[in-house]
């Protein structure tokens, strides 16, 4: 095998294996931004039971972790967000309008 050969089957191998460990990543983002939001809910279900029961705690510890949570929702989607948009502009997957 010739050096070019050789440093083109390099460059074609380690290809294949960057891409299923950035789509993991990407499902890893996901799972974690959907984990946020339901808490989220799960939180803001507890702080609304609470409050129903007339037991404060309960419902200001259930807001407190819903607002929280629904923030690291927020944070995360953003990212997620930012991150696609670079990737788009530097693959140029994006668009154009006319």
């Amino acid at each position: 095998m010739t050096t070019l050969s050789k440093g083109i089957t390099a460059v074609a191998l380690s290809a294949m294996m960057i891409v299923p460990m950035t789509a993991d990543a990407q499902s890893h983002r996901q799972k974690t931004k959907n984990d946020w939001r339901n808490l989220a809910f799960a939180s803001g279900g507890a702080g609304a039971l609470g409050f129903l029961t007339h037991n404060s705690t309960i419902g200001w510890l259930g807001l407190g972790g819903a607002a929280y949570s629904a923030w690291r929702y927020e944070k995360d989607r953003k990212s997620q967000a930012a991150n696609s948009r670079r990737y788009s502009s530097r693959y140029h997957l994006r668009r154009k309008h006319n």
